[in-house]
């Protein structure tokens, strides 16, 4: 059966016109929610749904949940980044883009519930909501619902996130195919995210047959800002007391590593001649201080414009499994990481556990 008979079916028996049918169908907004769920339901019937075009988004609306920041460039970009990503993929359809600010965590249910149950909300995009009794509430809802950088822990929503761990492990093996073996890591662990990228750079470690050992390898930071970062480089530098620096540091965002730079050069320290500084991000400041910035870029404009992929395949084939699109990171080589000859120390080997015995 060709198209064209399918809609006259779909058609009679939803006691709808043809024209509503084929304005549902090719995914236009000026039909009202009854109508779309009567040709919805009957196209799956009829198997209509599995040939159709992924090009069509069948909702007229979508709501974005994210924290507040991310509605403000200045505060967080790359949330900001994100969102904008998810407008430029929805350009080519007609769907209304609405947003509601959300906590991370603690969030506020009543409000979740308000907006989810609105007609106009025909799908839902939760963007770095960590918050548990929230994913709880968009399964019982039962609208389309998609995750973009934060998980479901009971596996019920499909989500689209950068590889963190994989990124991580990338970052820290790219400064050891350069040579270098002592590298200081400075991160910001506020997140799970942040998280899987020290596990990932823990497994680069391991593959080295190397022992990361957090008092000697990891400095943490409270947020992600250059000035709190270059203050606690210097004063770990100032603890060292004249002991040997690391001959690299790998940091956790570009503004983390103008921080790290400019501790460095106000100790009379040369990027990268005398200490190599690399980023996991790569976006924000491709140069610092005339300094080109080696980085592992954390996919970012690319979130949101799979996100909608996801989501057309999701409103196709709603019975599909749920599934996990994670994103792999882009190698960004500049100036600020050279390339090194190892020293007298040598890689200390673990020798316990490599061998049975």
């Amino acid at each position: 059966m060709d198209k064209r008979l399918k809609i006259r079916e779909i058609a009679a028996r939803t006691q709808l016109s043809i024209s509503t049918v084929s304005r549902v169908l090719a995914g236009k907004s000026n039909t009202s929610d009854n109508a779309r769920r009567l040709v919805l339901e009957c196209a799956r019937e009829l198997g209509v749904m599995e040939g159709m075009a992924a090009g069509r988004l069948l909702l007229n609306s979508l709501m974005i949940f994210a924290p507040q920041r991310a509605f403000d460039e200045r505060s967080d970009i790359f949330y900001y980044r994100v969102i904008q990503s998810v407008n430029k993929g929805l350009a080519s359809h007609e769907v209304r883009l609405r947003y509601c600010a959300l906590e991370e965590h603690d969030s506020d249910a009543q409000l979740f519930l308000a907006r989810m149950n609105e007609p106009d909300t025909h799908a839902a995009i939760l963007l770095g909501i960590d918050d548990p009794h929230i994913h709880d509430l968009a399964v019982d809802v039962g609208k389309p619902c998609l995750l973009i950088n934060c998980r479901d822990r009971l596996m019920r929503l499909p989500v689209v996130a950068p590889d963190h761990r994989a990124i991580g492990e990338r970052a820290a093996g790219y400064l050891f195919e350069m040579g270098h073996r002592e590298v200081m890591n400075v991160l910001c662990l506020r997140r799970y995210t942040m998280e899987l990228r020290l596990a990932g750079i823990r497994d680069a470690w391991r593959s080295h047959n190397m022992k990361f050992t957090d008092d000697r390898d990891l400095l943490v930071a409270t947020n992600f800002s250059a000035r709190e970062t270059e203050q606690l480089v210097s004063e770990w530098i100032s603890e060292r007391k004249g002991q040997d620096l690391p001959t690299a540091f790998l940091v956790g965002g570009d503004f983390m590593a103008a921080g790290v730079i400019s501790a460095l050069q106000k100790r009379g320290l040369r990027v990268p001649q005398d200490i190599s500084v690399m980023s996991i991000d790569g976006f924000n400041l491709a140069s610092i201080q005339d300094v080109p910035l080696t980085a592992v870029h954390v996919p970012r404009d690319e979130l949101g414009t799979e996100a909608v992929y996801m989501l057309q395949q999701r409103l196709v084939r709603p019975e599909a499994p749920v599934s996990s699109l994670l994103l792999n990171g882009t190698l960004a080589v500049r100036e600020s990481v050279r390339r090194i000859r190892q020293g007298k120390r040598r890689t200390a080997v673990e020798q316990e556990g490599l061998y049975d015995r």
